[in-house]
């Protein structure tokens, strides 16, 4: 019996303020991405792609997506804060999803830009038809997400092996 795929949701955060003499790290959501994070997790219902698992970077624009678009998932996944999803690049993010936890069927990954547009891109084979992969190249704005079907398992993923199976932005979804 075949195993089904593993599922890798990756959001870039909702669209953050820039309040004056507010460091990076302590950027708050804007009233945009106040309305766009919990439109995302409606989204993700409505999809069934409800993660198992959420790895979230620590600042409080990625924090505040989480806690807005949690309350639409209809679950309680375990979440992690983990401090290498902030600014990271493609070899630090992809070694923060090799170290899910077998158990966990879909993890959702809640970071910034462009380590989540890079790890999208690198885990995805080429199909250069595949119109949501043209558009994850163009442009990955906030509250976007790329969801891609993987091969098991975690600890063994590589760059190319998945297949991006939707990308979403906050214009699609007419919420």
């Amino acid at each position: 019996m075949a195993t089904e795929p593993l599922r890798l949701i990756v959001l870039r955060h909702a669209k953050s303020a820039w309040p004056e003499g507010v460091a990076d790290h302590d950027r708050p959501l804007a009233p945009r991405g106040r309305g766009d994070a919990p439109a995302v997790g409606r989204r993700l219902h409505e999809a069934g792609w409800v993660p198992d698992t959420v790895v979230c970077s620590p600042t409080r624009r990625t924090r505040e997506t989480w806690e807005l678009l949690a309350p639409e998932l209809d679950a309680v996944p375990a979440v992690t804060y983990d401090s290498r999803a902030y600014g990271a690049g493609t070899s630090e993010v992809l070694a923060v999803v090799r170290e899910t936890p077998a158990r966990c069927r879909t993890l959702l990954l809640i970071g910034h830009s462009p380590g989540v547009q890079d790890l999208s891109l690198a885990l995805t084979q080429d199909t250069a038809a595949d119109e949501a992969l043209t558009r994850a190249r163009d442009k990955f704005p906030t509250a976007a997400i790329a969801v891609l079907a993987l091969p098991g398992p975690w600890q063994q993923l590589a760059p190319g092996s998945g297949l991006l199976i939707a990308f979403a932005t906050p214009r699609d979804r007419g919420d």
